[in-house]
């Protein structure tokens, strides 16, 4: 909620003129942007928080310290957002997965979101 990446989409967004709501409480996973008319959610992950495995990510890396404490951690993460993303898609949701690493790439993310939202 409010993370720097999430940040950087939620103001892109509002420059391509599309309008949004955030988190909305009734839909699993409280999706980043909600665009309801349109039954389509934006999904902002950090890339370590919720384990990007793209290969040339290098901002997922896994802890070298303290496994006993994050490897649970991270993979009940990944766990969640995958139940989340599939009740969405049960209920009718089109989702769309914002990594970390892609908002450095400005025009590829406005093309992606642009496809996207239509």
């Amino acid at each position: 909620m409010g993370t720097k990446p999430e940040m950087v989409v939620r103001r892109l967004v509002h420059r391509m003129g599309y309008r949004y709501r955030l988190h909305r409480k009734d839909l699993p996973g409280k999706p980043d942007l909600v665009f309801g008319p349109r039954r389509k959610v934006i999904l902002v992950h950090g890339c370590f928080w919720h384990q990007h495995d793209h290969p040339e990510c290098k901002i997922a890396r896994a802890p070298k310290s303290r496994l006993e404490y994050w490897q649970p951690k991270l993979e009940r993460n990944v766990a969640r957002d995958r139940a989340n993303r599939e009740a969405l898609e049960l209920n009718g949701w089109q989702v769309l997965e914002v990594w970390e690493c892609q908002i450095r790439d400005t025009e590829a993310l406005e093309a992606r979101i642009r496809d996207f939202l239509g």
